[in-house]
């Protein structure tokens, strides 16, 4: 990984040229394609699963009511659809064990 405690896209290219041997620029380009395909599926409705890593789930939320809460008034919330992520299994175990 670079500098931070963050893993970024030029990381998991850098990664994949470790591993695999390919030009990074292909490298960059398959998590680039691999990247949009998900965000296209997410775009569409569609959850994604990836194995051993966990789900992104799209939700639909319904209108509420919510407070203001410096002034009290209540103001209605729009229904709107959230994304959210659940952690494998696998994953979930993995952290406990390695944090």
């Amino acid at each position: 990984m670079g500098q931070s405690d963050t893993l970024t896209r030029a990381d998991l290219a850098e990664l994949l040229h470790a591993q695999i041997g390919l030009p990074r620029s292909q490298c960059a380009s398959i998590v680039e394609e691999m990247i949009g395909h998900m965000c296209t599926a997410l775009a569409d409705g569609q959850n994604v699963k990836i194995s051993g890593f966990g789900t992104f789930v799209l939700r639909d939320k319904a209108e509420r009511i919510g407070r203001n809460p410096k002034s009290g008034v209540e103001v209605p919330i729009a229904p709107r659809r959230v994304l959210t992520f659940r952690a494998s299994q696998t994953l979930r175990d993995r952290i406990v064990r390695e944090g």
